[in-house]
């Protein structure tokens, strides 16, 4: 009988939570894909605890037992979809909220906070849970992400072939498979978090539902200039980053010209675009193909750009690889359940720097 695994992801977006249940016994194979979206009173707390302030232990731990009871929504509505009682699940990996990512701060030792409450989580679903993915990674000297990239190879990795796996959320993250079996994976910069704060700001919209708005403006030359000053862009692999770097008050402190809010929208999109753009040219210039996931492989304007700035690459949605795009980073968490059950190390320096193989997540009994 094949193992089932439910993979729970709730990313720098701050939409909601996406699940899948799948297994990877021959191949991966998505039984089935629910989302559940936050409302907006925990989308604001989440989004508030990024930073500093009153009370925050408190609040963080509500905020992670309301996280969790989004979380068990979405396992029972995949359990419903899949004709799976909990009793078939050998397991759930739960990604949690990530609120600090500061892997490097303090002199080289960093450390990374997903909000969860694991325990709360296998008590409301009956199912054993794997979580805290990254801080052993970061323990190991490693900057606890991108984690998804170990995944990109079980699904997409294809003998003797190099390609890129690109997943844009609120951060975008690439994953370069090297056709000698050798990999690297790191975060870009921005993906849709700055884009859709700004959208939030000037349209109402909690995103710009296929780049349309941004289609519509016009890059200022000078801000993206600017923006792309930005040290992170130009220092080299091993490194993640989030919210702690780029968030609104970044945005803020590099418009000190009068851009239209259209424009600011477009540039940003350039900024994501070339960022990414930027990245794949100086790791792997001769890349054939880019296979794009997250939410933002649905942005039409996105995809256009970044194929216009990859005239040799070939830009495509994961959905033509067989899995759809939102599915993704879930699928991701239910494989790092399975290879946490089974203790599997993951071998982990050429991609987040850490110093030698390590096996990822701790296990909550239900």
């Amino acid at each position: 009988m094949p193992e089932h695994f439910i993979g729970l992801m709730s990313g720098t977006s701050l939409d909601g939570v996406d699940g899948v249940v799948a297994t990877f016994d021959s191949g991966v194979r998505v039984l089935a894909h629910a989302t559940a979206p936050f409302d907006p009173a925990l989308r604001a707390e989440l989004l508030a605890l990024n930073k500093s302030g009153e009370d925050e232990i408190h609040r963080g731990e509500l905020a992670a037992n309301a996280l969790m009871r989004v979380y068990a929504q979405v396992v029972h509505d995949l359990l419903r979809q899949s004709k799976l009682t909990a009793g078939d699940v050998r397991a759930i990996g739960a990604h949690g909220q990530t609120v600090r990512h500061r892997p490097q701060a303090f002199d080289g030792t960093g450390y990374t906070v997903q909000l969860a409450q694991p325990a709360l989580l296998a008590e409301l679903t009956g199912i054993d849970v794997a979580a805290d993915f990254r801080t052993r990674d970061v323990a190991a000297g490693g900057q606890g992400a991108p984690l998804a990239p170990f995944f990109h190879r079980a699904m997409f990795g294809r003998a003797s072939e190099t390609l890129g796996v690109l997943n844009i959320g609120g951060i975008s993250n690439l994953t370069l498979l090297r056709a000698d079996g050798t990999q690297l994976g790191f975060d870009c910069g921005p993906g849709n978090a700055l884009m859709d704060s700004w959208c939030l700001r000037h349209q109402g919209q909690p995103f710009d539902r296929d780049g349309a708005w941004a289609a519509g403006g016009t890059p200022d030359q000078a801000l993206l200039k600017s923006m792309l000053a930005e040290p992170y862009f130009a220092s080299n692999p091993p490194k993640s980053t989030g919210r702690d770097l780029f968030h609104d008050e970044w945005l803020a402190g590099q418009l000190k010209s009068n851009v239209s809010p259209q424009d600011v929208q477009a540039t940003l999109a350039e900024l994501t675009a070339a960022a990414i753009a930027q990245d794949v040219k100086r790791h792997a210039a001769d890349l054939p193909k880019l296979v794009v996931c997250g939410g933002g492989a649905l942005n039409g304007h996105l995809m256009r750009r970044l194929q216009a700035l990859l005239p040799g690459t070939r830009v495509l949605s994961s959905e033509e690889e067989g899995l759809p795009p939102l599915q993704v980073e879930a699928a991701a968490f239910a494989w790092l359940a399975r290879q946490c059950v089974r203790r599997e190390k993951l071998p982990l320096t050429s991609t987040t720097g850490a110093r030698g193989a390590r096996v990822l997540g701790a296990l909550w009994p239900a």
